[in-house]
């Protein structure tokens, strides 16, 4: 029997969430933290035109996209790269950067993913406990180890939705070795309220910090697949070696160029979706449920114990509301549950305050 590499037969297969409904029931999918609307005419207009040349190869430099993210967020386009999805550019930040032997550093409820990475790659990963499911720099700083080579943080957190200031991430970075990666996934950066803090990117071109970011959130476009990053120039070309030049398809790039170009639509999604969010978490908290303050498209709910929790995620499912339990993370109390439109959102308020008076309160 042929037989597979030795450290991929003892992992278990990524955990992908369950997003289908009770038998019979249409599912209203609130599991996945995607976008509560369409992509924008605009968008699809130039998805329209791009297929027209689906014979060709994509641009393997991505000119016009790294183009567009530049000029909106003021950077230099040269240390833009594009992947399919950030986890593309995580994963191949980790491939060219970490090796058996070294060690990882992430907070306890970081990106799972960064976890089966980690072990793909044989490096060994420490844990910083969270402070209320907030990021902890000095919780990170005290596990900081000699062969500590990568430090990776979410901000804002997932499944958390919670956010610590800049300045923190700044004072993380100044406590590590310049020999030290940082690495910080900002996927859902573009939910934070405006000016509440000013970007990161400039600790990409002065120490060795790479930001991620994602077309699949606040843009919309998560089934199109595409994620960028910026980088130091020298973890630029090391990361281009690894990567797959062609993973962002001709319709893709041009997507992202027109949903980059349309920064008023991203914003009346944000405001949409915050109005959304307090109006949820402020339903939830009525029922006498904690609900995690916020800043993405997403709520972390915490029932007090897991059989409160999977009591709900059954109740919601079977009348079609799937939401994302959190055992994964060890959170077995907690459901996590995506902002969607407001007809959605009134159903699950609803629905869930159904379920409280089953219950007993």
């Amino acid at each position: 029997m042929l037989k597979p590499n030795p450290t991929v037969a003892s992992m278990a297969p990524y955990a992908l969430p369950d997003i289908s409904a009770a038998e019979g029931v249409e599912p209203i999918v609130l599991a996945q933290n995607e976008h509560a609307f369409a992509p924008s005419v605009e968008v699809q207009q130039a998805v329209s035109e791009a297929i027209k040349s689906g014979q060709l190869y994509p641009d393997t430099d991505w000119s016009e996209l790294r183009t567009a993210i530049a000029s909106v967020h003021g950077l230099d386009a040269g240390r833009i790269v594009c992947g399919a999805g950030s986890m593309e550019l995580m994963s191949s930040l980790m491939l060219a950067y970490l090796s058996s032997g070294d060690r990882m550093l992430m907070t306890e409820y970081g990106y799972l993913f960064m976890r089966t990475l980690s072990k793909l790659v044989g490096a060994k990963v420490d844990v910083a406990p969270e402070i209320d499911y907030r990021v902890d720099v000095d919780g990170l700083l005290e596990r900081l180890r000699a062969d500590t080579r990568l430090v990776f943080v979410v901000n804002p957190g997932n499944p958390s939705g919670t956010l610590i200031h800049n300045d923190e991430i700044r004072r993380l970075r100044a406590g590590l070795p310049e020999d030290v990666l940082l690495l910080v996934d900002e996927a859902y950066a573009e939910f934070v309220e405006p000016d509440f803090h000013s970007p990161l990117f400039d600790l990409a071109e002065t120490t060795n910090t790479v930001i991620t970011r994602t077309f699949s959130k606040i843009y919309g476009l998560a089934g199109l697949r595409v994620g960028w990053g910026y980088f130091p120039n020298d973890v630029r070309d090391q990361l281009r070696k690894v990567i797959n030049p062609s993973s962002v398809s001709s319709v893709s790039q041009a997507a992202a160029r027109a949903a980059m170009s349309d920064q008023a639509s991203a914003e009346r999604a944000r405001q949409i979706i915050a109005e959304q969010r307090d109006f949820l978490s402020q339903a939830i908290s009525g029922l006498g449920l904690a609900v995690v303050p916020s800043h993405t498209n997403f709520i972390l709910v915490d029932f007090v114990s897991p059989e409160q929790a999977a009591a709900a995620f059954d109740f919601l499912r079977q009348r079609g509301l799937v939401v994302r339990p959190m055992g994964g993370y060890g959170l077995p109390g907690c459901l996590r549950i995506t902002i969607g439109t407001a007809e959605q959102m009134a159903l699950t308020a609803a629905t869930l305050a159904q379920w409280k008076v089953g219950v007993g309160d």
